[in-house]
């Protein structure tokens, strides 16, 4: 299969995507293969000007795409990494970057608004200057800087050398481990909106265009990816997917959470997101209507948010009383 314009792509996307949008998992098959024909179509255009790559390189997906967590509609998360540090690979690098967020963003995936794109220099970078950079990211350990590392963390490989994205990720992890970080990572992701009131009654939004819906992706989805993420770093494992984490906590934590309650309402989740939300575009397919649940829905829908909540709040509990003993 090759194509030779992104709009070509684009229509392959629109004929494919109802029928992958049953299920959770096909759709990200679907994404990936997408992204994958938009990377070769601007490698194809990048070299007819600019000539081969001058060294291998990675490019990485992160967000949603990274932990093969996205809906009908998904906007740009991405970077590149590549071997040789000179100022020639950075100028074409960024070229290749510029032009895949172009293919991409012509295939139907929007900009990402706080720019985390391979055409932006802060994610395309030779794997010396990454290196530097989640170093004086751990060093500086400010919330804006944890947030990166945060985004980072969920980066999957997606396009040429395999190695260099977990590399990186060790890095954070060694650092982390002996600077005492993990209770900052904790505190930057601990505001999310409530889903419920203390009478028990979910919390939809009250005016705007939502007005009526759930923003499922933050109250419902958001708790178990922190959560999850938080358990990673913890323990850490290269895993992206927020299911993926959980299979691959160790026994001991393991034990402390639980696992299987919380797979089923995850899954649960994605599968309502869906089937569920109001998929006209990509800021629609985050809001879920109360209106039209039924009473087992809405009852299944609470116990989603109550468990989501619990889970992290255990994972809470756990790096507070890691960080009160002062464990490294």
């Amino acid at each position: 299969m090759t194509f030779s314009s992104y709009p070509e792509i684009k229509t392959f996307r629109l004929e494919h995507m109802a029928e992958a949008s049953k299920d959770h998992f096909r759709i990200n098959k679907l994404h990936d293969e997408i992204y994958k024909q938009v990377i070769l179509l601007a490698l194809e255009n990048t070299e007819k000007e600019f000539g081969p790559p001058p060294c291998p390189f990675s490019f990485f997906v992160t967000g949603s795409a990274g932990r093969s967590e996205q809906s009908v509609w998904s906007d740009q998360d991405h970077g590149l990494i590549y071997l040789c540090h000179s100022t020639e690979a950075q100028s074409y690098f960024l070229e290749l970057g510029n032009e895949i967020s172009k293919g991409l963003f012509e295939s139907g995936y929007p900009y990402c608004d706080g720019g985390v794109m391979a055409s932006n220099p802060l994610w395309c970078k030779s794997i010396s200057e990454w290196e530097k950079q989640l170093s004086s990211w751990l060093e500086e350990s400010s919330w804006e800087s944890i947030r990166y590392l945060l985004i980072f963390l969920d980066a999957r490989t997606l396009f040429g050398e395999k190695g260099n994205v977990n590399a990186l990720k060790k890095q954070i992890f060694q650092m982390a481990d002996h600077n005492h970080l993990r209770i900052k990572f904790l505190n930057n992701t601990m505001h999310y909106k409530k889903g419920i009131n203390v009478l028990g009654r979910l919390l939809p939004e009250t005016y705007g265009q939502h007005a009526g819906s759930l923003n499922i992706k933050e109250i419902g989805l958001f708790p178990y990816v922190n959560a999850l993420r938080l358990m990673a770093l913890k323990e850490n494992l290269l895993e992206t997917s927020t299911l993926s984490r959980l299979e691959s906590m160790s026994e001991t934590a393991s034990s402390a959470l639980g696992k299987d309650l919380y797979k089923q309402e995850f899954l649960k989740l994605l599968k309502y997101r869906l089937q569920l939300c109001d998929q006209t575009d990509y800021d629609s397919g985050h809001y879920l209507s109360l209106k039209g649940l039924t009473k087992e829905q809405t009852r299944e829908l609470k116990d989603m948010i109550k468990h989501g909540a619990a889970l992290f709040a255990a994972v809470r509990k756990l790096l507070e009383k890691e960080d009160s003993y002062g464990a490294k």
